[in-house]
């Protein structure tokens, strides 16, 4: 039985319960730091390759009390295989498959992956906006089509693919989350302020506006007053090193991530996850926190 049902904010639960809602943690880097062999595509190539280790990994996260968890489709998109013989749709429709299993019989909501169309921290890309505009309206549909609950588009960080998510969403009537990258300079990898890409997005009437992959020392410089400003979620980067290195370990501890959750929790957020560098133990604390 899902929390959703017709009709309802899933928010709206967040609220009624009085705590935020908890996503799970990191799915790729997971997978990837068990040095099973992925040949291009971020882990989703699993989905049909190694299906029992994404099950197993969806079934931690059950376990550590997630109420989101989140389907390894984070680069099953169609601008992914252009160039490759595979073909998007079985390994996406795979990656849902797979979420809503673990998921069967709990009061969980499956949230399928959608990533920018290419990597997540080029700032140059090559695609053109017709192609950006295929690849996500495309891969939004057919993780919908394939039976999620709703869209978490993750780590977006150009202000024209997220309209374009935006205005597909709000048109097909898609409950979505669209989270946000900003660097340093609390900019997007498009160049415009992340405040004024949150007023934009809040006119698209999404479940929440997210923020992911971030620092916490670089989230930390985001004013609070955006957060009163719209229902918003947070799952920020545990790891070492560069956003893009090939593996990526874990240098925050659960209690550490714990700590910088906790001067969040007055803000009201409506969800709470981790993101790269996290695991089931720092989503397990983090619900035990909630449940105090």
């Amino acid at each position: 039985m899902s929390i959703l049902s017709p009709g309802l904010n899933v928010f709206s639960y967040a609220a009624k319960v009085k705590r935020p809602l908890i996503l799970d943690g990191a799915i790729g880097d997971m997978l990837r730091n068990k040095n099973i062999p992925d040949q291009y595509l971020w882990m989703s190539y699993l989905n049909l390759k190694a299906p029992e280790t994404v099950f197993k990994l969806h079934k931690r996260y059950v376990k550590a009390g997630a109420d989101i968890i989140t389907t390894n489709t984070f680069r099953s998109n169609p601008a992914s295989f252009y160039n490759l013989k595979d073909d998007f749709v079985k390994f996406a429709k795979a990656g849902v498959e797979l979420a809503l299993e673990a998921a069967k019989g709990k009061n969980i909501l499956v949230a399928a992956s959608n990533a920018p169309a290419e990597d997540c921290y080029k700032v140059k890309r090559e695609l053109s906006y017709k192609e950006l505009v295929s690849n996500h309206h495309k891969h939004i549909g057919l993780l919908m089509d394939s039976g999620a609950d709703l869209i978490l588009n993750e780590t977006q960080s150009h202000l024209d693919e997220i309209i374009i998510i935006c205005e597909f969403c709000g048109k097909k009537n898609i409950p979505f989350i669209l989270s946000l990258f900003f660097d340093e300079n609390l900019k997007l990898l498009s160049g415009e302020k992340v405040t004024y890409a949150i007023e934009i997005i809040k006119d698209y009437a999404p479940l929440a506006i997210g923020f992911n992959c971030i620092k916490p020392s670089v989230f930390e410089k985001l004013p609070h007053k955006v957060f009163k400003a719209c229902s918003w979620g947070m799952y920020m980067n545990c790891g070492t090193g560069s956003y893009s290195d090939e593996k990526i370990r874990s240098c925050l501890s659960p209690m550490e991530y714990l700590e910088h959750i906790k001067k969040y929790t007055p803000l009201s957020p409506s969800f709470i996850g981790g993101c790269c560098g996290s695991t089931p133990n720092h989503i397990k604390l983090i619900k035990e926190y909630f449940y105090e």
